[in-house]
């Protein structure tokens, strides 16, 4: 069995301890020791997996907290984990996540996964299910069955589990709430959300020139659960994200960030119904270009929710991605900043409104000028460090450990949100889907429709070509158990 067949559990031996001893680590994890018994450091082992950019800030931001120690690296690119090498030195390295699973198990306490979008949830569930709490970046997984699975699975395994949207722990989206529990704005009927995202290509045709893959990076690897491809030049390490089968486009990348606030102020949680309407590419006189697997170079999509114990009906949220933005209230001077500029949500009530930027911060109430002048209970705790207290939070939880420790983005939260943003998308793909008709001609059914969820079902029942897109097939050798 070669490399691509052989699945993910099959290797297991769980060498104990072999990792932090070979590298003169001597840090012990907490849970050799049994069940609830500290460790006499009482730190926490996180192995990083994904350990460049993002993956390498965020096993900076556990180190930092004081109490947590990277005894493992593990990365396909030997370019992208450099910097953490160095950085780490004590810590062993790996290119492929199931090795080190198969021999270091016993060595750990949890695992950071900061991965492309399409190997989030096989390496989360197999983390899970050796015991381990779990720190995933954003989007938490590539698609909604993906993270029905891992919000089940994190119930199971009881496990501290924590997705990357550091906004979450920020303040402002805790002021917000306070302001709405307060009863400022109102009864919130409509939400906006916007963002300058995709800084990458989006609208364009797969490449045709086959590159050469660099001596660093296990193309195999990195590939994953998707169906393998020839490389090509610039989709590693950041433009997958603008491709299906990669990325999770603008809503995966800056979704999670910008929809939590209407998700914690509002308890939000499935939505119903979803619409969408994307940005064209013309490579031609009246010729539209016809790019279906890759992005649309900007989208607007509308959800409704249902009722939730905090609002008095149903609440309508759009997203706007590309640099569409909303109407500016007319509330805000004509020189004030929208959002923070590129970013920013809405909130739109029966009494006011308020907005806020990225991660939450900067919330005001409008007209601005009330913003300094109100004065409300403090009624949503705050995180120590706030939204820089994301990961420190975690590292507490763990060490606490199931029951005890509490986060800000739990797979209960974190995975209803990151379901809306891939539901989003079943809306946005639907562009894409065409019928073949007479003289080289082509219908597009799924434009302009309004798709209806079944979420028990996980299913849309009125357009059944984009189910497929729900739960996806994976490469040979790489399976979700739960």
């Amino acid at each position: 069995m070669n490399k691509e067949q052989q699945p993910q559990n099959s290797r297991r031996s769980f060498i104990k301890n072999a990792g932090l001893a070979a590298a003169g680590f001597f840090i012990v994890p907490r849970h050799v020791l049994g069940r609830g018994f500290l460790a006499p450091s009482d730190r926490l082992v996180v192995a990083g997996i994904g350990v460049g950019g993002k993956g390498e800030s965020d096993i900076n931001s556990f180190f930092k907290s004081g109490k947590a120690d990277i005894g493992y690296l593990v990365d396909v690119d030997d370019r992208r984990a450099a910097t953490s090498v160095k950085r780490f030195p004590k810590a062993k390295y790996y290119k492929d996540w199931r090795e080190l699973f198969d021999k270091e198990s016993k060595s750990f306490d949890a695992v950071s996964v900061s991965t492309p979008d399409h190997n989030h949830a096989v390496q989360t569930l197999a983390a899970m299910q050796l015991g381990k709490h779990v720190y995933v970046q954003k989007p938490l997984t590539h698609d909604i069955y993906e993270a029905r699975v891992l919000t089940e699975a994190a119930k199971r395994y009881k496990v501290i589990t924590q997705m990357g949207n550091q906004g979450a722990s920020g303040d402002g989206t805790r002021l917000m709430k306070d302001w709405f529990e307060a009863g400022l704005i109102g009864d919130v009927h409509t939400i906006y959300s916007w963002t300058d995202r995709p800084v990458w290509p989006q609208g364009i045709e797969w490449p045709k020139a086959k590159a050469e893959v660099p001596k660093e990076l296990d193309w195999d690897l990195w590939l994953g659960t998707a169906p393998y491809r020839d490389y090509i030049d610039k989709l590693v390490p950041f433009n997958w994200r603008g491709w299906w089968e990669y990325g999770t486009g603008a809503l995966g990348d800056m979704g999670c960030h910008m929809l939590e606030p209407a998700f914690r102020v509002l308890d939000l949680r499935y939505a119903k119904d979803v619409q969408a309407s994307v940005g064209s590419v013309y490579v031609d006189e009246f010729k539209r270009g016809y790019f279906p697997e890759s992005f649309p170079p900007s989208s607007h999509v509308t959800l409704t929710f249902p009722k939730t114990a905090k609002t008095k009906g149903e609440v309508k949220v759009h997203w706007m991605d590309g640099g569409i933005q909303p109407e500016r209230p007319e509330e805000l001077g004509p020189n004030e900043v929208f959002g923070d500029g590129g970013n920013g949500t809405l909130f739109i009530g029966t009494k006011g409104k308020m907005m806020c930027g990225t991660y939450g911060q900067n919330p005001q109430l409008l007209p601005t000028s009330k913003t300094k002048e109100t004065k409300v209970k403090q009624v949503d705790p705050r995180v120590a460090g706030g939204a820089e207290g994301h990961y420190a939070q975690w590292v507490e939880a763990c060490i606490a450990g199931h029951g005890k420790g509490q986060v800000s983005s739990p797979f209960e939260v974190a995975g209803p949100l990151t379901e809306l943003l891939l539901m989003a998308n079943l809306a946005i793909r639907a562009h894409d889907i065409r019928k073949p008709l007479e003289n080289n001609r082509f219908s597009f059914p799924g434009r302009g429709l309004k798709l209806v969820w079944d979420n028990a079902q996980m299913k849309v029942t009125n357009f059944d070509d984009v189910n497929q897109w729900v739960k996806r097939e994976y490469r040979q050798g790489y399976s979700l158990k739960a």
